[in-house]
């Protein structure tokens, strides 16, 4: 049974939304009115419900899809046997599609025009980058998805049945969308109401939070860099301006508490022997290169008095967004497509190898250690692409974006684990979507066609 962060909670407090499209109704979605509710809900009050949302989701089912297919985590049990094997059906999406689209982004759009009506730029600015970091996560799992006409269910003009943008058109939307969150975090009058502890991210940081818009935009153009050295420097453009130390990571941290715990530490309580990390393929190529990072990976360890003591799944451990480290490996990656300097990237792989394990606890001995094995690029510019995404696929471990990193680069050499069947490169549309928005929902999807955009 999912148990929600107690911060979407407050959620209850809000008037029922009704998703355009299509959504399965979960413990997000179910409650439409209520006598004894507020009638009119405050930006304090929405935004941790979405940061919430989005924390909740990727750390918990996007993060579960994504490390089974890149056999970060291994299927023992179950239904994570199942999706570890690739038998997935249009059903199994129907819980994710509106803990993403209802609970994130549908209270994410209210937060964004409550706080327009009210002059409220910060928690303006923040509901975009919201909205931006979403669509981004969404487009490289779907692709084409409903916004433009999405979110209009309680319009005058009333759209019940969206149609799907172009995947290609939404990431420029997600430009736009972050240029102009960035402007109003810099306005001059932030608005009579600032956003303080109840932002769970940066604490109503403006400048935080256009850094993070920032490393989205990185993301964005190192996604298409593959052959297009613009792109490359693009992505480097936007590095520049985003953080600079691991402390400045965009992540979701939960609390101490069960009833808003870690969504992997929850799934580990709830769902005993369903995964485990120790039988993954990953963890074997770790143990075989000695790699000190293994500890802090290893979700199947506890302590002596049974908690937890890997960095992902105790009970506060938090859900990362786009990290420091990431951006380091994104840096090499671009420098290598962009100039093909070695040398220079070289430097930044070996920044973003040792920043990802200070951040993991590992000591800086044992990280020079590994360093002189393995922290030197081959001569090459693909060979030395090939092993900076190698790398980067490990520090992204339970992120989706190692799966983004896998579809663009080929590295790591992953085989199926199903014989006959090609390791999925995308999710199928929920069978509720297809149900109520059948007319709009692309045709002939499968795990591995069409493929995103930039998967070439």
């Amino acid at each position: 049974m999912k148990i929600f962060p107690i911060r979407a909670l407050l959620l209850l407090m809000i008037p029922g939304l009704i998703m355009t499209g299509a959504c399965k109704k979960t413990f997000f979605t179910d409650v439409n009115s209520n006598p004894n509710v507020l009638n009119t809900v405050t930006p304090t009050l929405l935004l941790p419900t979405v940061e919430g949302a989005l924390g909740y989701t990727q750390g918990g089912d996007l993060s579960r899809f994504s490390a089974l297919l890149m056999q970060q985590m291994y299927g023992a049990n179950s239904q994570s046997q199942q999706y570890y094997a690739y038998n997935f059906n249009p059903g199994v999406f129907d819980n994710v599609w509106p803990d993403l689209y209802t609970s994130t982004l549908e209270n994410n759009y209210t937060l964004m025009k409550i706080s327009d009506a009210g002059g409220y730029n910060t928690y303006a600015g923040i509901s975009r980058i919201i909205m931006a970091y979403t669509l981004q996560v969404m487009v490289d799992i779907w692709g084409d998805l409903p916004y433009s006409q999405a979110f209009q269910g309680n319009a005058d003009n009333a759209i019940f049945h969206p149609t799907y943008d172009k995947a290609l058109g939404l990431y420029d939307s997600i430009a736009s969308l972050i240029n102009v969150g960035s402007a109003l975090l810099q306005s001059s009058s932030p608005g009579s109401l600032v956003p303080a502890t109840d932002d769970v991210i940066y604490g109503g940081n403006a400048k935080a939070w256009i850094a993070f818009g920032h490393a989205i935009k990185a993301r964005l153009a190192i996604h298409q860099s593959k052959g297009n050295a613009a792109m490359a420097s693009t992505a480097l453009a936007e590095i520049a301006q985003s953080f600079t130390q691991n402390s400045d990571g965009a992540v979701y941290t939960f609390a101490s508490t069960q009833s808003a715990a870690n969504s992997w530490y929850q799934f580990y309580r709830d769902r005993p022997g369903d995964e485990n990390f120790k039988s993954s393929t990953l963890a074997i190529n770790m143990l075989a290169t000695g790699d000190p990072r293994y500890s802090a990976f290893n979700m199947d360890s506890t302590a002596s008095n049974g908690a937890a003591t890997s960095y992902y799944n105790k009970i506060n451990s938090p859900t990362e967004f786009i990290t420091y480290d990431e951006l380091l490996f994104m840096s090499a990656e671009a420098t290598l497509r962009s100039s093909g300097n070695i040398a220079a990237a070289q430097t930044l792989y070996q920044s973003a190898i040792t920043n990802n394990m200070l951040k993991l606890g590992v000591a800086q001995g044992a990280i020079n250690t590994y360093l002189t094995t393995y922290g030197t690029l081959p001569t090459t510019v693909d060979a030395a692409i090939s092993k900076v995404a190698a790398q980067e696929f490990i520090a992204l471990f339970l992120n989706p974006e190692a799966w983004v990193v896998w579809r663009r680069t080929g590295s790591p050499s992953l085989q199926s684990v199903t014989s006959g069947a090609s390791i999925p490169r995308r999710l199928l549309y929920p069978q509720t979507e297809i149900n109520f928005n059948g007319a709009n929902v692309p045709q002939n999807v499968t795990l591995v066609s069409p493929p995103i955009f930039w998967d070439h």
